[in-house]
């Protein structure tokens, strides 16, 4: 079990640094992306109960309550329209009557420092599924995801009312009223940029930070359910034994937190904000799988009783 475990964590030390310089982003990178211990955070939490009966009587049985990470989805956020730079996946957003032009404003002048960004943002079901089920299986039991491969949850050029017009957000009070629903703090002078209105619109000096924040808001959008935009839930319904991922939160991990996939493949999660360097993509273009938290454990009766955490 060790040596398969310090194979395993090999083959991903080569996997990311081989692919960590690269700009083009493709589904194998991705798949290779999963081998991540400090995104998979895998830890047992707690006892399930169930009461397991047969023709001679009941009895009750435990099992192993865990809790991990699993990566859902990949959230592009990026300039040109029709360009995402997950390269296989690319032609399910290209432009379209409602949908074509792309990039950031400008007011031709130098000193201009503040400009309006626009980027695209796409979350499409995280090819990773069988390796990460089997890199995480060396833990112990693991739970179920609510992604599906490939699966496009969101493509910001079908959601052109709602993405490029912030209609009807622009209103929202969370639009309105400063300090709410943003990613990071005034306080601390670490403020990314709200959440609100969920566009693809963004005053925000550096490209990396507009970037993020724009992802942020369309993991906001697809971990919701009645949202007005075009979009697929990215939700799994409860069950005895299994507690899913629910609603993203900004600036909090236990909701879920995100991979930087390209420009730089990292190997570890964090959310908005964090410390780390900010690579610039050279065409404007980001993606990050994002990373969300479940709970379960193994069925081993007819009827769940009930659980307990350590």
């Amino acid at each position: 079990m060790r040596l398969q475990r310090r194979l395993r964590a090999g083959i991903a030390t080569i996997l990311l640094m081989a692919t960590g310089s690269s700009f083009a982003l493709n589904t194998a990178t991705i798949i290779s992306s999963t081998l991540s211990p400090d995104c998979l955070e895998y830890r047992v939490t707690g006892i399930c109960y169930w009461l397991f009966c047969t023709q001679f009587g009941c009895s009750v049985r435990t099992s192993v309550k865990v809790r991990h990470y699993i990566p859902d989805a990949v959230v592009s956020s990026y300039a040109n329209t029709g360009e995402n730079p997950w390269i296989e996946v690319r032609a399910m957003s290209a432009p379209n009557t409602t949908a074509q032009g792309g990039g950031d404003g400008t007011t031709n002048h130098d000193n201009e420092n503040n400009l309006a960004k626009f980027r695209n943002a796409d979350v499409i079901g995280h090819p990773g599924g069988y390796v990460f089920s089997q890199f995480a299986s060396a833990s112990g039991y693991i739970c179920e995801g609510a992604g599906t491969a490939f699966m496009p949850y969101l493509l910001s050029t079908l959601d052109t009312i709602a993405w490029r017009y912030n209609i009807p957000e622009a209103v929202y009070p969370e639009a309105l009223i400063p300090g709410l629903r943003e990613i990071g703090a005034r306080t601390s002078l670490n403020l990314w940029g709200a959440v609100y209105p969920r566009g693809g619109f963004l005053h925000q000096v550096d490209d990396h930070k507009a970037s993020a924040v724009v992802a942020q808001r369309a993991g906001d959008i697809v971990t919701r359910r009645g949202q007005l935009h075009v979009y697929q839930p990215l939700l799994a319904n409860s069950r005895d034994g299994y507690w899913p991922a629910g609603a993203l939160v900004e600036n909090d991990a236990s909701t879920g937190k995100w991979q930087e996939l390209t420009p730089r493949l990292s190997n570890t999660c964090a959310v908005f904000p964090h410390s780390e360097p900010l690579t610039q993509a050279q065409q404007g273009d980001y993606a990050w799988a994002l990373w969300r938290p479940y709970s379960c454990c193994q069925r081993r009766g007819q009827t769940f009783l009930g659980s307990v955490d350590f």
